[in-house]
Formats: structure tokens, sequence, C-alpha cells
């Protein structure tokens, strides 16, 4: 795997990107997620590759499910798989609207270079359909024992939170030690994120992305939470 040369990630600005510029494909997404950084930009922008400080993470056992979205889970309604149709994700994340925020940072450019990057089995998606049509589902990067959580989008209400339940069985059945959610958000705080010092993130980084999973969470689904 090739290894991250542009900047010291441990060293980098904690607000602001440690490099600008560089291609965006296969190779360098995971050099960079290996190194803890991750590319976002805007479309029109040059990549902007950031590692910011604190990092915003969350253990899958710490997890925070309300008793009203344990109940949602339970619904026959909800049809949920992996790596079905990895891009038909992307793109919902890049239509869904985002407060704050105009158009998107999931550019063209960034699907096909993340779409090359699941054909190599290291980017994921978790897939919510109802009566078969795609309502709600995520992506990221795994690496070791650490997911690298991207984006995520619903078109029902639930949608997002249930395939980000889904998302937190398999890995914590599979062995997962960390979900890192790059920076803070309100809804995740609640869901049981915190923040850590960016070098206490690195360094179990370093120790996790090697590791083997116990299971593969994108093959075979975890017992139901009830």
């Amino acid at each position: 795997m090739a290894e991250w040369t542009r900047g010291d990630p441990a060293r980098g600005p904690a607000r602001a990107p440690l490099a600008v510029g560089g291609e965006l494909s296969a190779a360098s997404l995971k050099a960079a997620y290996s190194a803890g950084v991750f590319p976002w930009y805007s479309e029109g922008e040059p990549v902007q590759w950031w590692c910011p400080d604190p990092r915003f993470v969350l253990r899958p056992e710490d997890a925070r499910l309300s008793d009203s979205l344990r109940k949602t889970l339970r619904s026959a309604a909800w049809e949920v798989a992996c790596d079905v149709d990895f891009e038909g994700v992307m793109r919902a994340c890049a239509e869904q609207p985002r407060p704050g925020q105009s158009g998107t940072w999931i550019t063209e450019e960034m699907v096909k270079a993340y779409c090359a990057l699941h054909r190599e089995g290291l980017a994921h998606s978790v897939e919510v359909r109802r009566d078969g049509r795609l309502v709600g589902g995520l992506y990221g990067v795994a690496l070791g024992t650490v997911f690298h959580g991207e984006s995520m989008f619903h078109r029902v209400t639930d949608a997002s939170k249930v395939a980000f339940a889904h998302l937190v069985s398999r890995l914590g059945a599979a062995g997962f030690r960390l979900i890192d959610c790059q920076v803070p958000t309100r809804h995740l705080a609640s869901l049981g994120a915190f923040s850590v010092r960016r070098s206490e993130f690195l360094r179990a980084l370093a120790e996790w992305r090697k590791e083997r999973p116990a299971g593969d969470p994108w093959v075979t689904p975890p017992a139901s939470d009830g």
C-alpha cells in the first residue's frame, strides 16, 4: 500500500486542510485513510485533505439506540443489505439536502475514486430498502478494525438511522474497534460519539488498521438486536 507523503497528519492544522491538490484515486485514498487523512472539498475546488483535531469517533459497543429506534428496527418494512448498490448510495448521499449547505462535496471525481476502492473491497455501503426501493443508507471505508464513515442519506423518516444501527451491530459482531465519524455533529453525539485528541486517534489507527476483523460484517448479518 502506498504511503501518505503530503505532510505529517500529527502536526497539521487542527481546523484547516493538511494538504491541497493532487489526484483522487483508489491509491491516494488508501494512502490517506491509512494515515488518518480524508478528502473534503466542494465541486470546482482542488482536492483538500483533512486530519482535524480533535477527531470524532464512536466505539460500536458504546452506541446508544433510543427505545423508539429499537422499535423502528423491529419493523418488517425495512430490507437491509450491504454492498448491493454502492454507487447508488453515494449518489443518493450527494443529493441529500443538508441544512446550511448548497451543493455537495461528493463530486463525480469522488464517486469514481470511491467506487474503485469499493471494487477493491475496502469501501462499503449499508442500504435500506422499502418495497424494493432504496430509501436510506450510508457508505465508508474499512481498514483493519476501523470503519471511516463518510456520508448517509434518507428518503423516508428513520431510514438513515436504521442503516446506522445495522452498521454498528454488524461492526460490533465482527470485532471492529472504532467508527471514525471525522467531525462532530449533534446527531452522532446523541448516538454515543465523542471527541478524542488527534494524537490518540492516530496511535489507535496505526495499530488497529493492521488487525484482522473477527468476521465479515458485509456478508453475514448479526443477530437481531431485539
